[in-house]
Parts: structure tokens; sequence; C-alpha cells
């Protein structure tokens, strides 16, 4: 049996806002815990990201034991309760979900559409808002928070390396937004990966993760280049997208640490297959 280590580890607890990189977390039935439970959307209800408002990627998140902070250039911090209570529940929705959602607060409201010069609302997925994954890829107690479809996305060093390779260029791991870093393996290894373990959790890679132009925009400046979809169309195209990293589902709850050990249990044919 083959072994990597888990290198990097990721949360981002507002969708398309700046995440933060942590040593040791816990893993809730939706993924990485507080991992996307916050999201913006607009005056209909539909998301918000960085496709529509570069701008997202400048605000910062950080967590304490009860408050989520918010900060970004020119902005007084915004600090919030880490588990909202009270608020209007309205329906929100995330690509083709219609979800359940908690209205947070005016003042984050005026906060974030005063610093994205748009309007927008910020809302909490309750505990008692189920979110199933979609049923072709995952069993139905299968849960997910606002991510776009999946608790987990894996990638590992050597894939950002080869990647970095044929561009000629240095782009951080920040531009893809992992959860979940996998240092040890050859690039690319996780295409073949369907079943592995890290720690005492396991995991399910079910579906490969296509790239929308989100990695164009730097995650320091907001400003938008060619790369790395440019490349991306070069060398991991199929089927008329790109893919870059595994979307991944876990099968218990528990404490991920960088440093522990990638058992890979089960493997098989490329996905995509290039």
């Amino acid at each position: 049996m083959t072994h990597f280590t888990l290198s990097g580890l990721y949360i981002y607890p507002v969708k398309s806002l700046a995440g933060i990189n942590a040593a040791r977390w816990q893993v809730t039935k939706t993924g990485l815990q507080h991992d996307r439970k916050w999201m913006l959307i607009d005056n209909d209800g539909q998301f918000l990201s960085q496709r529509q408002h570069p701008r997202m990627a400048l605000i910062k998140t950080a967590l304490s034991d009860k408050h989520l902070t918010l900060s970004a250039p020119g902005m007084d911090n915004l600090m919030l309760p880490l588990m909202p209570v009270d608020g209007e529940i309205i329906s929100s929705t995330i690509w083709r979900d219609r979800c359940d959602a908690l209205r947070v607060s005016e003042q984050a409201d005026r906060w974030l559409s005063r610093f994205l010069n748009a309007d927008c609302q910020l809302v909490y997925q309750p505990d008692n808002a189920i979110r199933q994954v979609a049923p072709d890829y995952a069993h139905a107690t299968d849960q997910v928070s606002f991510a776009d479809g999946f608790p987990f996305l894996i990638i590992s060093e050597n894939s950002l390396a080869s990647l970095n390779h044929e561009m000629q260029l240095d782009l951080p791991m920040a531009r893809f937004r992992p959860n979940l870093v996998i240092s040890g393996c050859p690039g690319y290894a996780e295409d073949s990966w369907r079943e592995i373990r890290i720690g005492a959790i396991d995991f399910r890679l079910t579906k490969p993760c296509s790239r929308c132009a989100m990695p164009t925009i730097d995650p320091e400046t907001a400003q938008t280049g060619k790369e790395p979809l440019t490349t991306l169309n070069r060398v991991r195209k199929w089927e008329n997208q790109v893919y870059f990293g595994q979307n991944a589902l876990h099968d218990q709850c528990g404490v991920l640490a960088v440093g522990d050990i990638v058992q890979i249990k089960l493997t098989g044919p490329n996905q995509p297959p290039i």
C-alpha cells in the first residue's frame, strides 16, 4: 500500500471569499467545520462568487471560538457571531439547488455591499438545513454546505508543479481553492484515486473538478489574467471542459491534521481520461 502525506488544509468560511490555512481541523457531516457555511446572495437569492465580483477575493476571513471576522482594504473589520441563530429564513440558489438560508445581519449586508459596490446579503446555512450531494455521485446520506457541490476538493502538490511547468509560471495553490493538498505523489496521481484514507477518515473521489474562470483571478490583487485556463485548455481538456483536482466525499467525521498519512485504498482509470 502506497503512503503519501496531507500537506495542506484549507477552510473557506464564506463561499468565494479568501480562505484560511490550518494545521488541524475538525471534520463534520458537511465537510471541514465552518467551511462555506456562509455565502453572499443577490436580491434574487442567487449565490455570488468571484466569477461576477473578483473583489470578493480581497475579503479575508478569520475564525475564533465565537466569531467570524471579515476584513478588506479600506474597511473596518466586521465581527459576526460564529453561530447565528436569529434572523429570517429565506430561499437561496446555488446552481440548481434551492437551499434554506439564514440572513445574518443588515450590518453585514451594508459592509459587503459597500466594498463590492453591489447589493448583496450574507446568509448562513443552519444546521437543520440539509443539502444533499448530487445522487449520481453520492450516497443518500452525503451532505454538503454552500460549496459548489462536494464537501472536499483534493489537489496534489505535484499536479500544480506540473501545471506551473507547462505554463512557465509559479502560480500558488490558493488560485485553485483546494481543501486538502497531498504531497509525495506524482503529478495528477489523484486522477486515478477512487478511495483513500487520510488519518482515520475515508474519502471517495467520485468526480473530477471542472474549472471555471476563478483560477484566473489573482487572490492578492483581484486582477484577472489568461492563465491557468489557457494552459488547462491545452493539457487538461476533455469533452469541452478543463479539469484540475478531484471532488471528494467523506465517510466519517473526526479530525484532519497536516502530516497525516494518506493511504490509497482503491484506484481506477484516470478521471478525466486524459
